[in-house]
């Protein structure tokens, strides 16, 4: 390659304000971001041998001008989430007059979306990029390839995970297989990716592991997979003795966490393997416990399953149970926030994500609710710390977002008294705990002083104190565990806060403009064409407009930055709706007075 010798891969901002950020909790360690880009590192790794790659994840670090003039190409991986911050990377490589190259979830879903890119690459392109690449040398190169036969990942390269600063990273990410077996109406991974799971070679996976061994990583790392035990039979008879030998070899230096589906727990084998070969935490989309609304979106992994007795199971066996849960399916009634506090406080789940459903384009789903006409628009593609879905849902929204609040004020309460029993509740159960203790040296115990020095002073402080005294005389093999929980709580704790705070402003807002609505419908009502006094009247309600607007503004001002973008929208529509109400208003005052005839009948 000539004219495009020098790559930058660029990896937009994800908004810092969400429960899967663990923005509050990175303080603690000192680290920028929870995980590297894997996509990026994986396509990297794809690009000929005379190509010069230079990687930004502005999750760590800013993307600096002289980086886009180096440049030849740009090349940009997206999720939904990020899609303000691609934008802004999109036009600032199109104004130094750069190719740009998109791909990743949001472009191989939404193509249609992206604007001022020339090439979007859909799906997979283990084994397409270098044809594309020659295209692009060429000047052929089409503006949108459709997504590419699901490639053969058995022997891909490894990573180049030599691209990053592994000092800002909390955890690094590997990948084993791609695709899952199962059909979740709200998914689109067996849609992209398939329903036949592709796996590396246990072999495969080892070199990666010993790569970033050899570079220096300490610290956890995460198989992405988006079902690790997609196909059980390899994972147990390949992956995990690999994995347990080279970890029995090297002293254990990592804790592996990966995502898998709930009936990992029907298999003692598995659970075994797994614990053994360290993992020592597992993502499970539980969803809701209401088997109505699994049966609605397909989830049949969990109507199998006695969830509560496999999340035990689980829990037994040394591994975390991390959970999704979901609000807003079309079968749910207005009990289901008090079932998913229930399940989530009784079955010790300290991290539970809950979000409101959202149809996201290239599911089921959507397609079902676009045929339906309840599409509202698109998702911003975090179902998290956010209260609006983008489709009409069967339950009143009122409803729903007031559940929501209550669910998220429960369970991270502004004491955090429910999350530490839960954290209490899960170290209690906890049985095969050799490997699943972290090991404490000089990093753990900075973090630990970090910790006693900012948590005992916050609104939880003195149940946070309660929580280590108890697990340091209880559980004190695990007092590490203990600790790590403690700093997530943190996190989970100022998420809440902003969220609940931000919809109280909402509601001031919604308030104001009801407000409003109300005094210019009774001015309108009452109106005399011609009176100076109606005339004084709307130079008051445009006062008052202006009041309502400035008080609103102040209060937007005082939230965090991610979360004032989604309001401020908000804030400009009701501007205008405000100020379109009294031009109306003042166009009815103008109208001529009304002729009438001698006995004052309006003509």
């Amino acid at each position: 390659m000539n004219k495009y010798r020098r790559i930058l891969l660029v990896y937009p901002k994800v908004p810092d304000n969400t429960y899967w950020s663990y923005k509050y909790a990175l303080k603690f360690v000192r680290k920028k971001s929870v995980m590297p880009p894997l996509g990026l590192l994986t396509i990297a790794a794809h690009f000929p041998e005379d190509c010069e790659l230079k990687l930004v994840d502005m999750n760590v670090g800013p993307l600096e001008d002289e980086l886009l003039q180096w440049a030849d190409a740009v090349f940009i991986s997206a999720m939904i989430v990020q899609k303000q911050s691609m934008e802004e990377v999109v036009r600032r490589s199109r104004d130094m007059g750069k190719t740009i190259v998109a791909g990743g979830p949001y472009p191989t879903n939404s193509p249609e979306e992206i604007k001022g890119v020339d090439h979007i690459l859909k799906g997979e392109v283990d084994e397409t990029l270098k044809d594309f690449l020659s295209e692009l040398e060429n000047n052929t190169a089409k503006p949108i390839y459709d997504l590419p036969v699901h490639p053969d990942i058995s022997n891909n390269p490894v990573p180049r995970f030599d691209l990053l600063d592994l000092n800002q990273y909390a955890s690094m990410a590997i990948q084993y297989s791609r695709g899952c077996p199962f059909h979740c109406e709200f998914c689109d991974i067996w849609t992209v990716y398939g329903n036949r799971p592709r796996l590396k070679s246990a072999d495969t996976l080892i070199t990666e592991i010993e790569t970033l061994y050899d570079l220096g990583w300490k610290g956890a790392v995460f198989l992405v997979d988006d079902n690790f035990i997609g196909n059980k039979k390899r994972v147990k008879r390949e992956l995990l003795p690999a994995l347990k030998k080279w970890q029995e070899e090297h002293g254990y230096p990592y804790h592996f966490f990966t995502e898998a589906s709930i009936n990992m727990a029907d298999d003692e084998e598995l659970m075994a393997g797994m614990r053994e070969a360290g993992f020592n935490s597992v993502f499970i989309g539980i969803e809701t416990p209401s088997p109505e609304g699994l049966a609605e979106t397909g989830k049949v992994q969990n109507l199998k399953s006695d969830m509560e007795a496999a999340v035990r199971t689980i829990q037994k066996n040394g591994i975390e149970v991390l959970a999704g849960f979901i609000l807003g399916f079309d079968n749910d009634t207005e009990d289901i926030f008090d079932l998913q506090i229930d399940f989530i406080q009784k079955n010790a789940i300290p991290q539970a994500m809950i979000g409101l459903l959202n149809a996201l384009p290239g599911t089921r789903l959507y397609e079902r609710l676009e045929a339906e006409g309840r599409i509202l628009g698109q998702s911003c593609g975090n179902n998290t710390h956010t209260t609006q879905t983008n489709f009409t849902t069967i339950m009143d929204p009122g409803v729903l977002r007031q559940g929501y609040r209550k669910i998220l004020a429960h369970i991270y309460d502004t004491r955090l008294k429910n999350y530490f029993a839960r954290c209490n509740h899960l170290l209690d159960r906890i049985e095969y705990r050799q490997l699943y203790q972290r090991k404490i040296g000089a990093e753990e115990i900075k973090t630990f002083f970090r910790s006693l020095l900012r948590q005992p002073f916050t609104p939880y402080g003195l149940n946070y104190i309660k929580y280590l005294i108890r697990n340091l005389f209880k559980n004190r093999d695990l007092f590490g565990e203990a600790v790590t929980f403690s700093i997530y709580g943190h996190h989970y704790h100022a998420i809440t806060r902003q969220t609940l705070q931000k919809e109280k402003i909402a509601d001031i807002l919604d308030k104001k403009y009801r407000k409003f609505t109300e005094l210019v419908n009774r001015c309108s009502s009452a109106a005399m064409y011609g009176s100076n006094h109606q005339i004084n009247y709307i130079k008051k309600l445009w006062n008052t407009r202006m009041r309502y607007l400035r008080q609103m503004q102040s209060k937007i001002n005082k939230l965090h930055s991610d979360s004032r973008v989604e309001l401020s929208r908000k804030y400009l529509e009701i501007s205008a709706q405000m100020r379109d109400m009294l031009t109306s208003l003042e166009a009815k005052m103008l109208l001529p007075w009304p002729e009438t005839d001698s006995s004052g009948t309006t003509q």
